[in-house]
């Protein structure tokens, strides 16, 4: 197998309701990939803006801008037809001087060697804010999954294992889900890569329950944007949750669980949900578990007993609650929108790049508080570097355990937010000093490991 590997630089950025949620991820990925500039994405726009407070020496801020290495390989399937079809198939790695590789897979046609790049690179400041010890990486293969049966599917996913298994590993780059890759290719890559290299379920993270996954992994991104909330909400705005009013944008597992959370843990009061199809709304309070096992049941938002249906196009924002929290895909909230959201207090950008930077260049200029994704979207990837240290241990965690775990990463995160823009008496918004407290570990632990 013919296998393409190149050295080359780039920079940042990113990378709902039962099926259309994987329909809304999907098309969201589409859009990424057609409008981001090349090599340079949104999340380019917020690192530069942290770099041009710093002092960077050049050859250290050239080591963390780079990518470590770039991998390109072609995949032969014979399919079921008996014919025999090849796809490309890639993976990043941005920088490890905090750890392993760490990024997801993604089964997309839209995927190249660009928008990996970007989303490897998201990663790496994800993980450097969150404390997390592991560096940014992203996987995928340029494939339609619609057109794969599941036994085409299975050897794609397989192949993938063999052609990469010299740079991924427990200790080297550690794949998990991502759009249109679910637990199920994560046992399959778990099963492969034992088959090659021995056993080692830290190989991967995302696998079932029962085949050395995590409890707590489903509801993890939910759980983490309800305890960032909480943070920005209490430290910040000064404000109970409890009693507070929340619009949620988009319902699929990262909406449900946020919005179920901070209402039964938290009493939030949640007036109104929306997701790709519809969206309901309640002035008094939607019952969220109830309208969960509505949706589960096959049911829409718009005919759930407990509210009244409503439009869910941007006329949706213009509901009154106190907080908005985007939940979906990336750029719900962009220039064309952004004076909607004007009469929130506040808005927690649950979804990656839910904000776009011209959009999050307004709320700045009138003053609304917005917590960036870089912190409040951190649930899914504490879990799952949980989920590598307890495959390491050979034990299962309890579910508390990762509960409270999961509340100190994300407590002690905003300590380090705060302690950065507290150093420029709170001029600086929550996003640019999340960047400048990840650029700032990068760059220490590039020195200190005498990387310049």
């Amino acid at each position: 197998m013919e296998r393409t590997v190149s050295i080359v630089a780039g920079l940042a950025k990113l990378a709902s309701c039962g099926s259309a949620l994987q329909r809304a991820t999907s098309s969201c990925f589409q859009r990424f990939c057609t409008t981001t500039a090349p090599t340079y994405g949104r999340t380019s726009v917020y690192v530069k803006e942290a770099l041009n407070i710093l002092d960077f020496d050049p050859q250290i801020e050239k080591a963390i801008l780079n990518p470590d290495r770039e991998v390109k390989v072609n995949l032969v399937i014979p399919m079921d037809n008996g014919e025999v079809n090849m796809y490309d198939a890639y993976r990043v790695q941005h920088n490890n001087v905090l750890g392993p590789f760490k990024g997801g897979i993604i089964f997309h046609p839209a995927v190249n060697l660009e928008n990996m790049r970007s989303l490897a690179s998201l990663n790496t400041w994800k993980f450097a804010l969150l404390n997390v010890q592991f560096g940014g990486s992203k996987g995928g293969v340029a494939v339609d999954p619609r057109t794969l049966s599941d036994r085409e599917m299975e050897k794609l996913t397989r192949k993938y294992v063999q052609a990469l298994q010299e740079v991924i590993g427990p200790r080297t780059d550690i794949p998990a889900p991502d759009i249109n890759t679910s637990e199920r290719h994560m046992a399959w890559i778990f099963d492969q890569y034992s088959k090659l290299r021995g056993f080692a379920p830290a190989a991967v993270t995302g696998k079932p329950l029962w085949l050395h996954g995590i409890v707590g992994r489903d509801s993890a991104g939910g759980r983490g944007a309800a305890y960032a909330t909480r943070e920005f909400m209490t430290r910040t705005l000064r404000r109970k949750v409890a009693g507070s009013t929340f619009l949620i944008q988009g319902f699929g597992k990262l909406g449900s669980w946020t919005a179920q959370i901070l209402q039964q843990e938290m009493g939030a009061k949640i007036v109104g949900v929306s997701c790709s199809e519809t969206a309901v709304y309640n002035e008094d309070g939607l019952d969220i578990a109830a309208l969960r096992n509505h949706v589960a049941a096959g049911g829409l938002l718009k005919d759930f007993p407990g509210g009244t249906g409503v439009l869910n196009d941007d006329t949706f924002l213009d509901l009154t609650a106190d907080v908005l929290i985007p939940c979906a895909v990336d750029g719900t909230i962009h220039h064309g929108n952004v004076e909607r959201c004007l009469h929130f207090k506040a808005i927690v950008e649950a979804a990656n790049s839910a904000l776009t930077p011209d959009a999050d260049a307004v709320l700045r200029q009138h003053g609304i508080p917005v917590l960036p994704d870089i912190f409040a979207n951190g649930g899914a990837v504490i879990v799952s570097f949980f989920e590598w240290v307890q495959n390491n241990q050979n034990l299962q965690w309890e579910e508390d355990e990762v509960k409270r775990e999961l509340d100190r990463y994300l407590t002690d995160a905003y300590d380090a937010l705060l302690r950065e823009q507290q150093q420029y008496g709170n001029s600086l918004s929550l996003r640019t000093a999340g960047y400048l407290v990840a650029l700032k570990r990068l760059q220490r632990a590039e020195l200190v490991r005498g990387h310049s």
